[in-house]
């Protein structure tokens, strides 16, 4: 008769013992870069090259949300303006009032996106080397 032993508790107390770390640090890091992210876009929407500023509603409009998935951590950086696509990729022809306009883009989320991206991933690494430890 063959004995077969395993380490699958062990490792599995491992497991959730790096997670018990992972969690936080990578919720931190994904708050942390959507409010910089946030911050980005509003200043990106403060005037030329992007949209120019009439009473500062836009700007304010935008909100950071930070959730707990299934699959991890998730930060939800937007606004409910109806300008925002208008704004950002610009708008050519007639509105629902039969109004005519050719708006040029004034890109200020994308740009915002690429500045904040590396830095974001940059801090994710950083999590997944303390966590592999």
């Amino acid at each position: 008769m063959a004995q077969v032993s395993s380490n699958a508790g062990a490792l599995a107390a491992q497991l959730e013992a790096r997670a018990a770390v992972a969690v936080p640090a990578a919720t931190a890091v994904v708050r942390h870069h959507a409010m910089i992210l946030e911050a980005a876009i509003r200043a990106g929407a403060s005037g030329r090259p992007g949209p120019g500023v009439q009473t500062g509603d836009y700007q304010r409009s935008w909100t950071t949300e930070v959730h707990a998935t299934p699959a991890g951590v998730e930060a939800i950086v937007g606004t409910a303006r109806p300008q925002a696509a208008r704004l950002e990729y610009g708008f050519s022809g007639a509105d629902s009032l039969g109004r005519v306009y050719h708006q040029p883009p004034f890109p200020h989320v994308g740009p915002a996106v690429q500045r904040v991206e590396p830095l974001f991933l940059a801090g994710m690494a950083r999590v997944a080397e303390a966590v592999a430890g």
